[in-house]
């Protein structure tokens, strides 16, 4: 037996038959909003001040303001620990060398 499967797109604005799906972010949150063809140039419309004078983000949505480190090798983490040993600091063979260390060590080797 066939089936026909239907999807009926309302739109979320005033519940007349949608055209389209309308997908942006805000705040790093992504929407979407199922609108008529109105509500839809409507909405680009207001965007479109704001959209004129932003930059184009590349990438995927992030937030907050700090860069995640780059990895770290176990040979600059061996370099580190070497150099720290030499110059009086205690450090463990294993594990994290510590934000101290590790700043004290960039500010000795640039």
């Amino acid at each position: 037996m066939a089936q026909k499967v239907r999807v009926y797109l309302i739109d979320d604005i005033d519940g007349s038959d949608a055209s389209e799906t309308v997908s942006f972010s805000v705040d790093g949150v992504s929407y979407e909003i199922d609108v008529n063809d109105k509500h839809a140039q409507e909405l680009r419309n207001s965007f479109s001040t704001w959209v004129s004078h932003a930059r184009r983000a590349t990438g995927g949505a992030r937030r907050g303001g700090r860069r995640a480190a780059a990895p770290r090798s176990a040979s600059d983490a061996a370099a580190v620990r070497a150099w720290a040993r030499e110059n009086g600091y205690e450090v463990s063979d294993r594990g994290r060398v510590s934000a101290e260390i590790r700043e004290a060590y960039e500010q000795r080797n640039r």
